[in-house]
């Protein structure tokens, strides 16, 4: 899951930095209440500007999966101005907040970009706390970076490795586990044990009785009706 972070207070609202932050807090705020999205399964993905709301966010965030910048600033006077200190009027710091950032962070620039110099994304990424192989893309601009193929070969690279490195983090389950999954409960196999050994002569028993109840009775033997008799009697001598 990716939360990206671009120019959306500047298109929707008053454009401030705090507005900034208040955004991708809110996004942020979405994907755990409303999607149920754990850090560790979020990557924070920020473009120029949005590097500052990212890189924010992500100070504050210790179990993130990882941080994408995306030619990034090192702080907004910085942009304008080479000056050696961080202001206390100066926006998006970057520079002061990356070393708070606890996950793996790729950092991608052009080395032509002609709106933030490339030396901004090479400084944030020799200050990352745990980095990731920059890639620093020959003759790349400010805004053209998806053209070139090393751009989507490389972010998907560091996509599958955090994924890779958390799932060895999290660790194949044991033998030992495995076994005791696979093998059936005890109460199962006594179970089991109780109703297949059955004694043999309690089952034909129960057998017989059931193929007795099935078998029609036999009938009576009919009796002679009662002319009958009475023609017998006659004939002997019985009846005067």
């Amino acid at each position: 899951m990716a939360l990206l972070s671009t120019y959306a207070t500047f298109l929707l609202k008053q454009p401030t930095e705090c507005n900034t932050y208040a955004d991708i807090d809110a996004a942020y705020k979405c994907l755990k209440e409303q999607y149920g999205v754990k850090d560790d399964q979020l990557i924070l993905y920020g473009q120029s500007v949005g590097s500052g709301p990212t890189v924010d966010l992500a100070s504050r965030l210790p179990n993130l999966r990882g941080v994408v910048l995306h030619s990034p600033i090192l702080s907004g006077m910085r942009v304008l101005y080479p000056v050696k200190r961080t202001y206390w009027f100066d926006i998006y710091k970057n520079i002061d907040k990356i070393g708070m950032v606890n996950c793996r962070v790729l950092i991608i620039h052009g080395t032509s970009d002609e709106v933030v110099d490339c030396s901004h994304g090479k400084q944030l990424w020799e200050l990352c706390k745990e980095k990731y192989e920059p890639l620093w893309i020959n003759g790349g601009g400010h805004c053209n970076l998806e053209l070139y193929p090393e751009f989507i070969k490389h972010l998907k690279k560091f996509v599958l490795t955090i994924g890779k490195s958390k799932t060895a983090t999290n660790g194949p389950k044991t033998t030992a586990e495995s076994e005791n999954q696979n093998k059936p409960s005890e109460s199962a196999s006594s179970d089991t044990f109780e109703l297949g050994d059955l004694p043999e002569i309690s089952r034909n028993s129960l057998d017989s009785r059931l193929e007795k109840s099935k078998k029609p009775n036999k009938p009576e033997k009919s009796r002679m009706s009662t002319d009958r008799v009475d023609r017998f009697r006659r004939r002997k001598g019985l009846v005067w």
